[in-house]
């Protein structure tokens, strides 16, 4: 299992605009070959209500860098999305845990 993870800075002012357009977004990324699971979260520090952390599974790196971002969908995805983000995000993926508590 893959962990795709992005902090996600949204322009303050477009917080509930961008939740909305993340709802269409989901399911495009959820019928992806190798996706197993995504969460997004708000920041709750003072001062960051604009701050989202995203996180998503993926069977392999492949599915992610290769399947969802060379799809139709993505394209999609990108459309509805990427206007929200300044400045733009840094994705990450992480292998399995190595501790656990």
């Amino acid at each position: 299992m893959i962990l795709e993870s992005a902090l996600l800075d949204v322009r303050p002012g477009l917080e509930e605009e961008f939740l909305a357009a993340f709802a269409r977004a989901r399911p495009l990324i959820s019928v992806q070959k190798g996706f197993r699971s995504l969460e997004l979260r708000r920041c709750l520090d003072e001062a960051r209500g604009s701050r989202f952390l995203l996180q998503v599974e993926w069977e392999a790196l492949a599915d992610h860098t290769e399947g969802f971002r060379r799809s139709a969908e993505y394209e999609q995805w990108r459309a509805l999305l990427h206007r929200f983000y300044e400045p733009f995000p840094e994705v990450e993926h992480y292998g399995e845990p190595l501790l656990t508590a």
